[in-house]
């Protein structure tokens, strides 16, 4: 099993990027995913910025993966989609079904991201057959489901992606409820977001923290955990443990990771010294029951 790098979802500004990723190429992480997946408002950095991010960290032996956006609303992002899929060098992470189609007809193999709708075996073969060559689990999906997906009728040969670590999105929207909270439009919002590195918690009338806003992202206001399942996916044939960051403290969870895969010490009762500090974690979802719930 590989560690991978999810994208940044948060606004961070271009200066904060580009540190973060400069540390991810010194890391020991295997796979790094990059680009705006969330909102194109979000211009601090330009598909150029990301191409160059792109570069160095091939050059420091990343494994690289340029992801599109989730939520295709207008006729300017389809043309910014298609400079990812025509970028002719590093995979493409299809978020919508947009980018699969334009990276079928560029004969371009893809991987699947978590936001495209795979809910049965049939689904993901027939992408296999357009072209997608890695597929990454919806996080709302459980362990029993990708058991039975992968393996039944027969043993799937694509690769199997899970998030494993990080905030986790739950639904995009064409309303921008970042804006809608300080009572700005979201065609003129100040990208405000960028206030907000990760998100604005949202809490139910009995103060139990529910929600983050994140412009038009709606995620987990509990941090997924499921360095504890590793055994387990490696047995069940997961090819990569996704890490979602929140901020440079990750870098040292999927390090820490790494050296613990590759030198052979993780175990049934392996934890990370920090995977628990100051955080509300869940791991619901992979256990089918409700998201939120810490098994």
């Amino acid at each position: 099993m590989k560690i991978s790098l999810a994208p940044v979802s948060y606004c961070w500004d271009k200066a904060s990027i580009e540190d973060f990723y400069q540390q991810a190429a010194n890391s020991q992480i295997d796979t790094v995913y990059l680009g705006e997946t969330v909102c194109s408002r979000r211009r601090l950095l330009k598909f150029k910025d990301y191409l160059e991010l792109a570069h160095m960290l091939k050059s420091h032996g990343k494994n690289v993966v340029l992801s599109t956006m989730a939520l295709i609303e207008a006729q300017s992002e389809l043309t910014e989609l298609k400079k990812h899929i025509d970028n002719g060098e590093f995979s493409i992470e299809a978020n919508d079904m947009a980018a699969v189609q334009l990276a079928r007809q560029a004969n371009i193999p893809f991987i699947c991201g978590p936001t495209i709708n795979n809910y049965n075996r049939a689904s993901l073969d027939i992408l296999q057959t357009m072209g997608m060559k890695r597929f990454v689990m919806p996080y709302e999906l459980s362990k029993a489901w990708l058991e039975s997906v992968i393996s039944e009728p027969t043993k799937a040969s694509f690769e199997v992606e899970v998030m494993g670590h990080g905030y986790i999105p739950l639904a995009h929207s064409a309303r921008c409820f970042t804006a809608k909270h300080f009572g700005l439009n979201k065609d003129n919002c100040e990208t405000i977001c960028q206030q907000h590195p990760k998100g604005i918690l949202a809490q139910t009338q009995e103060q139990q923290a529910l929600l983050r806003l994140n412009g038009v992202q709606t995620q987990s206001a509990a941090n997924i955990d499921l360095t504890q399942e590793i055994i387990s996916m490696q047995q069940m044939g997961v090819d990569y443990f996704r890490v979602s960051p929140s901020s440079l403290a990750c870098l040292d969870l999927a390090n820490e990771l790494t050296n613990a895969l590759s030198h052979d010490v993780v175990d049934d009762k392996y934890e990370l010294p920090f995977s628990h500090i100051n955080t509300q974690q869940c791991n619901g979802y992979w256990f089918g029951q409700a998201g939120l719930a810490q098994v």
